[in-house]
């Protein structure tokens, strides 16, 4: 799983695998450690109708509505997004997709990623 942050956007990348344990199991976690403090991003399977998220204890906990993620590992849709509103007349854009393999010699493996569906740049 791989996030992105930038200013209030919040986008998570899913691999094959990690969606099929997200549909099985309702929940996906990573961590990265900074010395003594970690800092974790999670998706939990939520029963709201809208994608959402919460920080607490140094963790993004995004909640995906259960709706959305039946049948996504199987099904053809990218991915999901939302704007949660802040209560100050902001949001925070939410952003959940398949991870599509890269058209570029990219140094990671990626053979648990989507195939991408532009086979060109």
């Amino acid at each position: 799983m791989k996030i992105r942050i930038h200013a209030n956007s919040v986008r998570f990348r899913l691999s094959k695998s990690e969606v099929g344990t997200l549909e099985n199991e309702g929940y996906l976690e990573e961590t990265t450690d900074f010395g003594p403090t970690q800092f974790g991003y999670a998706i939990q399977k939520s029963t709201d109708n809208e994608l959402n998220a919460r920080f607490e204890n140094n963790k993004i906990i995004l909640g995906f509505p259960a709706n959305l993620l039946a049948g996504w590992t199987a099904n053809n849709t990218v991915g999901f997004e939302a704007n949660m509103p802040l209560g100050d007349g902001n949001s925070l854009y939410l952003l959940i997709e398949k991870d599509f393999k890269c058209l570029d010699n990219a140094h990671e493996d990626q053979s648990d990623n989507y195939d991408n569906p532009n086979q060109t740049c």
